[in-house]
């Protein structure tokens, strides 16, 4: 009888290192993890911070960094030193400028000028450069309309009162143009750890 013809068999795909698909897992799952804690973890960690000082029954009074320009947030529990006429527009000098502290925009005004404050913190368009980048703001989504926000400039306090909280486009610039009363203008990055929206915060002042 004659016989039955065999299978042919299979090809195996083999790499040319024995580990190299372990390797190539473990690189994309770091990879992975890296971003999503760049994203999410900072932003978490203030979240709970403010969760866990809301609750408490102490009311620490912060004291500001500087007493030459700075800015003192008590809901939120933020203090940060402010750097002085940086280029909104300028990605290079504005992301130096947030590695110190909150960046003041320059051609606005400063504290008792009488026109508009802006202030601003962004996250980092980069994934990889994203908790670099100044995190005083992550918060200020809790700000609501009655809070108050210190400035101080030049060795004096200036008390300003939220009035208004909106959300907008990254292209909205309007916030940026003097004012024809005194107004301080908080914009950040939203939601944190991202560039998708721009988060702003209007306050008036009032006599400290």
């Amino acid at each position: 009888m004659p016989r039955a013809a065999k299978k042919p068999k299979s090809a195996k795909i083999s790499f040319p290192f024995p580990n190299t698909a372990i390797v190539v897992g473990y690189l994309c799952l770091g990879l992975s993890l890296f971003i999503f804690l760049n994203l999410f973890f900072r932003p978490a960690k203030e979240e709970l911070t403010y969760q866990l000082r809301s609750a408490s029954s102490s009311d620490q009074p912060l004291t500001p960094p500087n007493r030459d320009f700075s800015i003192v947030i008590p809901t939120i529990g933020a203090t940060s030193e402010i750097v002085a006429n940086v280029n909104p527009y300028d990605s290079r000098v504005y992301q130096q400028a947030l590695t110190h502290g909150v960046a003041h925009a320059q051609g606005t005004g400063f504290p008792g000028e009488g026109s508009n404050i802006f202030l601003f913190a962004h996250s980092s368009a980069n994934l990889f450069e994203a908790s670099r980048f100044n995190s005083v703001f992550y918060l200020m989504h809790h700000l609501v309309v009655g809070d108050q926000i210190i400035l101080w400039y030049h060795n004096q306090g200036y008390l300003y009162e939220v009035t208004d909280k909106l959300l907008v486009s990254p292209q909205s610039v309007q916030y940026l143009k003097p004012d024809s009363a005194e107004t301080l203008t908080l914009m950040t990055c939203y939601p944190p750890g991202t560039t998708l929206k721009r988060l702003i915060v209007v306050a008036k002042p009032i006599r400290l």
